[in-house]
């Protein structure tokens, strides 16, 4: 079965289990079950106390008076397709250096995004930006991993982790030096983020059960945010006119990946959001 018919496959499951990140959480699980097996969390846990150095993450997007823009680094996603199988991480690391971005995202899954931990090491070296590992990260060996792995940051999704379990992942990424963004898509997810004590929160516009977008998601959601809590628009973000329309809302961070990714000029574009 070739690779690029796996998106295809993936969109019918979904479609008959009617709940796409039920089958990326359930994978995930799996995988993990693997990985532990290879190697126990607690060899993990030991080699995440040498210390290295972590990059500014939290503190590049807290300048408000500055449009902030997390540049993603992606291949493929199941609603999409294939995006850019064969990008250069280090080529575009170093572009979106150039063009201005305050940070890079690069999604690490490899069954349903075709990323890779290589794709991250590579674009790590690459730039001297703080780096975000994006994954679908469900336990603290994940973040013991993306500790090893050289990530500045983490995503921790607020849909797919209890209360109790966003607390504990966010306190210990904290005691790892790194930064959390917290992601979510609903007034519930907020409040599970608020209550875990995240600071950085994402609103992601992209509903990761169905997979449709609506780029007002985090228009409607910001007044939530008290003067403490930095947000993060992500998806949908293609336009300058959608920066502006955001910006009028009081979100100056965003988390854009595919429209950078397809862009014929990547520095141009990325300078052009910017602005």
């Amino acid at each position: 079965m070739t690779s690029s018919l796996l998106p295809g496959i993936i969109l019918r499951e979904y479609k008959m289990k009617k709940d796409f990140l039920k089958i990326i959480v359930e994978q995930k699980q799996m995988e993990l079950e693997i990985l532990k097996k290879k190697k126990p969390e607690h060899l993990l846990c030991s080699e995440s106390q040498n210390i290295r150095e972590i990059r500014p993450f939290y503190e590049s997007l807290k300048n408000a008076d500055n449009i902030n823009v997390i540049a993603e680094i992606k291949r493929a996603s199941p609603s999409k397709g294939d995006i850019c199988l064969n990008l250069d991480p280090q080529k575009m690391a170093r572009d979106y250096e150039k063009g201005g971005a305050c940070a890079i995202s690069v999604l690490t899954d490899e069954k349903f995004f075709k990323g890779s931990f290589n794709d991250f090491i590579l674009a790590r070296k690459a730039t001297s930006l703080p780096i975000l590992r994006k994954d679908f990260i469900i336990s603290s060996y994940q973040v013991y991993e993306s500790y090893l792995l050289g990530a500045d940051a983490i995503l921790l999704i607020a849909k797919i982790l209890s209360q109790e379990q966003l607390k504990d992942l966010l306190v210990l990424t904290h005691e790892l030096k790194m930064s959390a963004l917290v992601e979510i898509n609903s007034t519930h997810d907020f409040e599970k983020a608020v209550h875990a004590g995240a600071r950085l929160i994402g609103i992601n516009n992209r509903n990761l059960n169905s997979f449709d977008t609506d780029i007002t998601t985090s228009t409607r959601l910001i007044p939530l945010f008290n003067k403490d809590q930095i947000a993060v628009a992500a998806s949908g973000i293609s336009s300058r006119k959608d920066i502006d329309r955001t910006c009028k809302a009081g979100i100056f961070n965003f988390l854009i990946g595919e429209s950078l990714v397809k862009a014929d000029n990547t520095i141009t574009f990325l300078k052009s959001l910017i602005r």
